[in-house]
């Protein structure tokens, strides 16, 4: 027993002098405790060796049983306390104002490394609300990106459930969440990526009678629905709240995006697109499919833009179309201007 105790001691001694880390410490010891076990079952009764380490394998099986149940014991109350921390972060809307806890921290490391987001830039996400229209294709990455870049408040409004058919392209939602709401389904997996952030689901279809009122609670808007319809209606509402807005499209293997912001002397949506085309003249991704990662290469850069938009980091879409062609491995990107006719924001300082 005393021979074993020093080796053991001396394991755990020589491991510290090396900076050893503590899990390997304890494999050492837990191996030297196997070899022991071994050599009782193997030799003789009376061996020297077999008396040196104990005499008795039931001892060191007793042993190692009760320093099972102590490290069980122990792994199950850090489990614990795990998962109520976690509750309490998830039940308990995050102070804005106050300093940012250290598992923040580490999680936001590589942001606050990047001269142009900094310890400043970060806050700023952690104190912005953003607005998603639609929780599809374009809507699931930039959400999902949203929430892992510890944007604070982050609504999302889609009156769809989730269907077989979205799950090529729409990765924010799972299998076996096939019938359930897309904003409770985009929910659950955003709390996940990110217990620190508020989600606020909206199970309703956008119309104009309470647009405004709701587009009034949040910083910036992201568009990704799929109708111009609702287009419209979320830049007239942007444009009347002096809100940046964030569109975005797709059809088969080409996406564009754009901010429309003529708050900041950027034209609007309507400056660009007038009027909705003809029926049939644009089909939908129903009709005229998609490639799968497309929704997510587009979907990607409404994040970027949202987060450039606001940390002040680099130079927003402001006044610029990015069309991607991702058939052809080609990005154009198309200077826009501000429409003096424009029916919705005037071509006039708004």
């Amino acid at each position: 027993m005393i021979m074993v105790a020093a080796m053991a001691a001396v394991l755990w001694g020589t491991g510290m002098a090396m900076d050893t880390p503590k899990r390997t410490r304890w494999t050492m010891i837990g191996l030297l405790l196997v070899i022991v076990m071994i050599i009782q079952l193997v030799l003789p009764d009376g061996h020297p060796l077999r008396e040196a380490t104990g005499g008795d394998v039931r001892l060191w099986t007793l042993i190692v049983a009760f320093g099972g149940i102590v490290f069980g014991y122990r792994k199950l109350l850090r489990g614990l306390r795990a998962k109520a921390s976690l509750q309490v972060v998830r039940d308990t809307p995050a102070d804005k104002s106050s300093a940012m806890l250290e598992t923040e921290l580490d999680r936001y490391a590589r942001h606050i490394m990047l001269r142009e987001v900094g310890g400043t830039g970060q806050m700023a996400l952690r104190r912005a609300k953003v607005l998603v229209i639609g929780a599809g294709g374009l809507g699931s990455p930039a959400l999902l990106y949203l929430a892992a870049a510890g944007v604070g408040q982050i609504g999302v409004i889609d009156d769809d459930t989730v269907e077989n058919s979205n799950l090529q392209r729409q990765v924010i939602h799972a299998d076996d969440r096939i019938g359930m709401p897309k904003v409770q389904s985009a929910l659950d997996a955003m709390r996940a990526q990110n217990p620190f952030v508020q989600v606020k689901p909206y199970h309703r279809r956008l119309d104009e009678s309470f647009a405004a009122e709701l587009f009034a609670e949040y910083d910036i808007v992201l568009d990704g629905t799929d109708n111009f319809e609702t287009r419209y209606l979320v830049n007239e509402t942007c444009v009347a709240g002096r809100i940046p807005l964030i569109s975005a499209a797709l059809t088969q293997w080409e996406g564009q995006i754009s901010v429309y912001d003529p708050a900041n002397n950027a034209p609007c949506y309507a400056c660009i697109f007038p009027e909705a085309p003809a029926a049939g003249l644009v089909p939908s991704c129903a009709e005229a499919g998609v490639i799968g990662p497309l929704p997510g290469v587009i979907g990607s850069m409404m994040a970027v833009e949202t987060v450039k938009l606001i940390t002040g980091a680099g130079d927003p879409l402001r006044g610029r179309l990015m069309i991607y062609d991702a058939l052809y491995a080609d990005t154009r990107t198309i200077g826009l201007k501000r429409r003096d006719d424009c029916a919705v924001c005037g071509g006039s300082s708004i």
